[in-house]
């Protein structure tokens, strides 16, 4: 008895602090598109929670033979509610959640078909392909990856030109009305991406031999050097001048990884790690500063000349590099311009990205529908692989308290996608892949294969989606969001330790 009356009074308090989050948000969430507020009072109310370490009550409640709080992200104050009325609470009328489980997920799965469209199977995600600029002359494969399970047909627009996006996308179409199968386009918009540049020495061949301990000027875009100096640039002007002694810099998805030091007043790199076989330092590769604090205009010059073009062809934009919330305001304001109106997809691929998820995602509920990338590539780049599977989770759990559909995406099965021979680890790797709405595959020679054993793979795991339990210790993000918000007051009954 003591057990039951000590569980109902944390849960009355944890109850008492979600509903006064959404209440002290409650002007926030009146200017969101009206099919955002539920969703965005349940996020407000999740991120309250998760500003809170309540895993020893968890543990309890679990004992006691209740929901321990764990997968129900989607409708947190409705649980919460659900429980108290176990343990014998009476509810107040006013304050009762009108978010339950099922709710939630009609929800989210509308807000997915409408990006996505409609699809056979409810229990397989939807799948995405980037397509090659070579696919516009092969209109039998486009219709093969449509007939494994290709709904949504992914183009990058840091390669190639108008001409070969406008072949791609009627190539898309003609398979779509000859096979009956409808499939959404997906357009990126290139965004900040820094990538090195060689103006000394290697500008002809397009890379610098290197080896570990050699220390290389860093210089900016346009300034005059010797032709045969070793000097590393950014297409990117200004970005060097935000080093400092000491911050790491890594180079073609962490191939190449080195430390910044000033000799006599210019920044140079030396070289610390080379894990390729061929120790070369290539134009044109991904530069990324995980310790450097820039500031990017999202939509670069390039950007901005592509996008009319994008609006008008995209059922989906990808929105890259992404680090504000003012940053997502940018890119909407741009493609309102122009009639269309793609869903925007948030790619979520920079520390500031994920410490910033909320606002961003509530800068996007302005919008009727929305998604978001997991794009993990960059992502664990910049954060370290070691901890990319946290944060993935992390991103996951935000938006499903969000009720945003997910893409999981960056080398889903790649090694099986260019050799036609799975790996043990991306095999489990694709498993988790039923966690989000959508997948995103990469190009490649086996890729029509590569759907369809990410289908089969899908199937047998997808039924097991919700059968882990998860301990809640605090968020950075929660606690990052609600403190800049200055809303949430603690409550004395709940403890809260830093994560």
């Amino acid at each position: 008895m003591e057990n039951k009356k000590w569980l109902d009074a944390e849960m009355h308090a944890i109850e008492k602090k979600l509903i006064d989050a959404g209440l002290n948000h409650k002007k926030l969430v009146s200017s969101l598109h009206e099919t955002q507020q539920k969703s965005a009072t349940n996020l407000i109310q999740y991120l309250a929670l998760r500003n809170e370490d309540i895993r020893v009550l968890q543990d309890k409640l679990h004992q006691a033979g209740l929901s321990s709080l764990a997968s129900s992200e989607s409708h947190i104050l409705k649980q919460i509610q659900s429980i108290r009325e176990i343990l014998g609470a009476t509810l107040k009328e006013k304050d009762i959640s009108q978010i339950d489980y099922y709710g939630a997920q009609n929800t989210l799965n509308k807000f997915a078909t409408e990006l996505f469209g409609f699809k056979k199977d409810p229990s397989i995600p939807h799948i995405m392909v980037t397509l090659d600029t070579s696919f516009e002359n092969n209109a039998q494969l486009i219709r093969s990856l449509m007939e494994a399970g290709m709904n949504v047909a992914r183009i990058n627009c840091a390669h190639g030109n108008e001409k070969n996006w406008r072949s791609l996308i009627e190539a898309v179409h003609n398979a779509s009305d000859k096979s009956g199968r409808a499939c959404k386009i997906y357009m990126d918009i290139a965004g900040p991406k820094m990538r090195v540049d060689l103006p000394g020495k290697g500008k002809d061949k397009g890379k610098l031999k290197v080896t570990i301990g050699q220390e290389i000027l860093l210089v900016e875009s346009g300034e005059e050097i010797e032709r045969n100096q070793e000097v590393i640039s950014c297409f990117e002007h200004g970005v060097f001048t935000h080093l400092k002694d000491g911050e790491r810099i890594i180079i073609d998805d962490g191939k190449i990884e080195g430390i910044v030091i000033n000799k006599n007043g210019s920044n140079h790199l030396k070289i610390t790690r080379i894990s390729s076989k061929k120790p070369f330092i290539k134009k044109e590769k991904g530069l990324n500063l995980p310790d450097t604090q820039i500031n990017l205009e999202a939509l670069t010059k390039v950007d901005l000349k592509v996008i009319p073009f994008i609006a008008k062809n995209a059922d989906l934009v990808g929105c890259s590099f992404l680090r504000t919330a003012k940053d997502v305001k940018l890119i909407k304001n741009k493609l309102k311009k122009y009639n269309n109106n793609p869903k925007l997809i948030l790619k979520i691929e920079t520390p500031e990205a994920v410490i910033n998820l909320p606002s961003l995602l509530l800068e996007a509920m302005t919008e009727e529908s929305f998604g978001v990338m997991i794009a993990r590539g960059d992502l664990a780049v910049e954060i370290g692989f070691e901890r990319l599977s946290e944060i993935q989770d992390e991103i996951l759990w935000i938006c499903e308290a969000a009720h945003a559909p997910v893409i999981w995406a960056t080398q889903v099965l790649e090694t099986y996608s260019k050799s036609g021979f799975a790996t043990r680890s991306e095999i489990t790797d694709a498993a988790h892949a039923a966690k989000a709405e959508c997948v995103m595959l990469n190009k490649g020679d086996y890729i029509v294969d590569t759907i369809k054993l990410l289908i089969n793979i899908l199937n047998k795991s997808g039924g097991h989606r919700h059968k882990k339990r998860y301990s809640m210790r605090p968020l950075n993000i929660a606690t990052h969001f609600l403190n800049h918000s200055n809303s949430i007051k603690k409550t004395s009954r709940i403890k809260t330790n830093e994560s």
